[in-house]
């Protein structure tokens, strides 16, 4: 797995877990509009995600949160 850019630029598609330079992400688009990420950017680690109503909050386990 690959780590992460050291300017800490998104590596990977936080809808697929795919590598963010690869072409076909139109669909994870229009999934980011309504949805939480689902993989961690950085890392590509699935990560752990609640939401409630007043938003969400993702986690992963080697680069910490983030939330709306």
């Amino acid at each position: 797995m690959q780590e992460p850019a050291a300017d800490g630029a998104a590596q990977f598609c936080d809808q697929c877990g795919e590598p963010a330079a690869t072409a076909g992400h139109e669909r994870c688009a229009v999934r980011r509009s309504l949805e939480p990420p689902r993989f961690c950017p950085q890392c590509a680690r699935r990560m752990v995600v609640q939401v409630d109503p007043f938003g969400w909050q993702a986690r992963c386990s080697r680069h910490g949160e983030t939330h709306s």
